[in-house]
């Protein structure tokens, strides 16, 4: 071919360069595969990074290929016509294929949709590679912590829509703005700026864009600075609606990008593939595993990575949302504020302050929660963290590397303040938990709470309850943490005080809050705007027993409330049934589970309760592994239904609390449960089940065959020195091993034999290690005619003190 061929036709020259690309490209990327699969040696994870990010970048450029490929043969006539593309969908293609390398050079990009114009002539496979090319040229030719703008609206005349890429960078001449678009023409700035090129890609938009009846031009930036390429692009004509009656190329905008805005995304291209779906997010990093940042601080997940990343180890990034899912997502970007009448959204770019509009047919506010911190413990000492999010986690550890960090004090007592307990010990920090609350994990019911406090403190870790701190110590780093009763030393402090929703935004768009402060949503996660959906730990949910809202937040609520949304959003009619108060974590070798009410919840509720206590091993005694489990149900005593279920010890309770959240949604009774027919092998359960012979302990209490009395209520009889007996029917080895205070010592064998020993005019409370023989010397005391018998509930492994005799 000679030159002047390639400057009628560049598609020409296009063609033949990428069918050269195409098969070297293709063996690369087979290598890259090879190396990434390990097939070649093991690879260290800086190895995996670079190699990834190479893989990626290949296959952006095995697309490119396919793409120009696919117009050629599309303009040669050998292939059908693509149909109209979105125009606003394949601008948020472009920016996403230089978005990172924009973060890199710290180019901000601003995205200017001023008018959400329709389909254009052109094909998605010609638009994006159009756009992709004036982009890329734009960044290229801008310097380091310069600006780019993209922006939409709609075109100079009638059937037009128009798209301006405006930059801060070298510019064009105006000399030479005429033949910029010539094939193998450079700007003399291009060539004095050390970028290299060959002067081919604005000669292929022109053609691309001029043979649909478009044009293209360039002038200087008036408020940037640079050049400014405008793209005029004919709309195509107006199609009938589908029958289908699902909304083409719906526009949603999601704001929130961590579980269940993703979640959403996902679902909703899943449904309808053709929708527009944007994610703005405030923080760099989108979709991670915020419940494993405990386990990334002690080291039981050593790579970053694996929390932001999916099963199959790809990490989440906007690349990947939108090569996989075909999601555009705005990180480092905030939502400023919602215009309900205009249906859009106003968002901030982080890094220049670019400010943008969305437009929307449907919103999604999945904005999360933060955490709280008292006003009194508001500080800018340093080593002083909430750990809500990966920068908290890294500082963390940095902070615990090298023993920097020996004493840590924990400020709250919940669920996450427990998670990074452990994390922290396996450090070698002394750990204390300062707690405001009668005692720590308020999920659990005191007589529990108490079972893991004496957990904790047999690990080393100090409890401090009924107990607020009241300021922090220190001049340049933290040193302590005040309360009334003194100060604790520290060297790193966390706050774990709990969280509060987000709902700023909501707020200020006039959208309705729920009691509970947190958005208000209905089943259909609809807001009190019906084109505006939340989900997370920004709105609250109901409470499957009272039917009352609730906010209880969870990863695993959100996820299932963005995919409710995404369905609505979509079209669908799909209800979120609630919350039942299903919490999970696990403190050393303890699980700490519990589900549906706690004893005094349900009191409140208006139910008679009747509770009972049960432990024993989570499979056959003769298997090795085998622990112990300890266990409290709350029912209702009128009716035998279970209301609620906790957990606790280092055998497996979360089936155990699983199996009874489904028992306690489905309404069942003590006695549906005790005759569960449950999968039973030695190496899962003993042959009655933990949950089941708790169930049967509980229908003897109900029927009247069994008197109980909890460890709790046995040390408040014994503080207040009323005259019981503790009739003890261990083996004397047992009882010599260790012992609650005052009892008296007569194994179990030889009680029958003994009767005359014990006093018939005396409560009697019957002890063992967890209950079972405990309940057979009852019954043997009771066959005597001893009436003031009672079983001690778990036995000594749930007696709440740590010290025995």
């Amino acid at each position: 071919m000679k030159n002047d061929e390639f400057n009628q036709d560049p598609l020409k020259f296009a063609t033949l360069i990428a069918h050269q690309l195409q098969s070297p490209l293709n063996a690369v990327s087979a290598a890259l595969q090879a190396v990434l699969g390990e097939y070649t040696g093991p690879l260290s994870p800086p190895q995996r990074g670079s190699l990834e990010r190479a893989n990626a970048r290949c296959d952006q450029a095995i697309e490119s290929v396919r793409r120009m490929l696919a117009i050629v043969k599309a303009g040669a006539g050998r292939a059908a016509t693509e149909p109209p593309a979105l125009l606003v969908k394949a601008v948020h293609q472009a920016h996403d294929s230089h978005v990172a390398e924009a973060a890199r050079r710290e180019i901000g990009i601003a995205v200017d949709i001023r008018d959400a114009a329709g389909p254009v002539v052109l094909g998605e496979a010609a638009l994006v590679e159009v756009l992709d090319a004036v982009l890329g040229n734009a960044i290229k030719y801008t310097p380091d912590r310069g600006r780019v703008r993209l922006r939409v609206a709609a075109g100079p005349r009638p059937g037009t829509a128009m798209v301006e890429v405006a930059d801060s960078g070298i510019g064009v001449p105006e000399a030479e703005r005429a033949q910029i678009f010539h094939p193998f023409f450079r700007s003399s700035t291009a060539r004095t700026s050390a970028r290299p090129g060959v002067g081919l890609g604005l000669a292929f938009v022109k053609s691309v864009v001029e043979a649909a009846g478009g044009s293209v031009a360039v002038d200087r930036s008036a408020d940037l600075g640079g050049a400014a390429f405008t793209l005029v692009l004919p709309l195509a004509p107006e199609t009938p609606a589908r029958p289908s009656g699902k909304p083409p190329g719906l526009r949603v905008v999601i704001v929130g990008g961590v579980t269940a805005g993703p979640k959403a995304a996902a679902k909703i291209i899943r449904l309808l593939p053709d929708t527009d779906v944007t994610i703005v997010e405030r923080g760099s990093v989108l979709s991670y595993a915020g419940c494993g940042l405990p386990y990334y601080v002690s080291g039981v997940v050593r790579d970053q990575k694996r929390l932001l990343s999916g099963p199959a180890g790809v990490v989440r990034d906007p690349v990947f949302f939108r090569n996989v899912m075909n999601v555009h997502v705005m990180n480092r970007t905030e939502a400023c504020e919602i215009d309900r009448a205009g249906r859009r959204v106003r968002v901030r770019d982080a890094a220049g302050g670019h400010e943008t509009w969305l437009p929307y047919d449907r919103l999604l506010l999945a904005t999360g929660a933060s955490a709280f911190v008292p006003p009194s413990l508001r500080t800018v000492l340093r080593n002083v963290f909430t750990l809500h999010g990966m920068r908290d986690a890294e500082g963390i550890k940095s902070a615990l590397a090298d023993a920097m960090a020996r004493d840590v004090v924990i400020v709250g007592g919940g669920l996450l303040g427990i998670q990074m307990t452990e994390a922290l010990a396996r450090k070698g920090a002394r750990v204390t938990i300062i707690e405001e609350r009668p005692h720590i994990l308020p999920m659990l019911d005191a007589d529990l709470a108490a079972l893991v406090e004496r957990h904790l403190e047999a690990h080393g870790v100090r409890i401090v309850a009924n107990t607020a701190a009241t300021g922090l110590q220190g001049t340049d780093t933290v040193r302590g943490v005040t309360t009334a009763g003194g100060v604790f030393p520290a060297d790193l402090v966390i706050l774990a005080c709990g969280i509060r929703p987000n709902v700023e935004l909501a707020v200020a768009a006039g959208l309705e809050l729920g009691p509970t402060g947190a958005v208000r949503a209905d089943a259909f996660q609809r807001t009190s705007d019906p084109d505006i959906y939340a989900a997370g730990d920004c709105a609250e949910t109901t409470h499957r027993l009272t039917g009352q809202p609730c906010y209880i937040p969870h990863g695993s609520t959100a996820a299932k409330q963005g995919r409710v949304a995404a369905v609505n959003i979509a079209g669908g009619k799909e209800q979120f049934p609630g919350v039942m108060g299903s919490s999970i974590c696990k403190v050393f070798d303890y699980v700490v589970a519990r589900t549906g009410f706690g004893e005094d919840e349900a009191r409140q509720a208006g139910h008679e309760v009747a509770t009972v206590l049960a432990a024993g091993l989570d499979r056959a005694h003769y298997m090795p592994g085998a622990g112990l489990l300890l266990i409290k149900l709350i029912v209702d005593r009128g009716t035998g239904r279970l209301l609620g279920a906790q957990a606790t010890g280092p055998g497996a309770a979360d089936k155990r609390i699983d199996v009874a959240m489904m028992a306690i949604a489905a309404g069942l009774t003590v006695d549906d449960l005790a005759n569960a027919d449950l999968g039973y092998a030695p190496s899962y359960s003993a042959v009655s089940d933990n949950l089941i012979a708790a169930a049967n302990v509980a229908r003897d209490k109900l029927d009247g065959a069994f008197t109980g009395i909890t460890p709790a209520e046995t040390q408040v009889r014994l503080g207040r020195h009323e005259p019981i007996v503790l009739l003890d029917v261990r083996t004397a080895e047992e009882f010599e091993e260790q012992r609650l205070p005052n009892a008296t010592s007569v194994p179990l064998g030889a009680l029958r034999e003994r009767l005359g020993e014990l006093p018939r005019d005396r409560d009697i409370v019957v002890v063992c290690d967890i209950g079972v023989r405990a309940y057979e010397g009852a019954l043997i005391l009771k066959a005597a005619g001893f009436e003031r018998v009672a079983v001690m509930e778990g036995g000594i492994a749930m007696w709440p003190e740590a010290k025995l005799e």
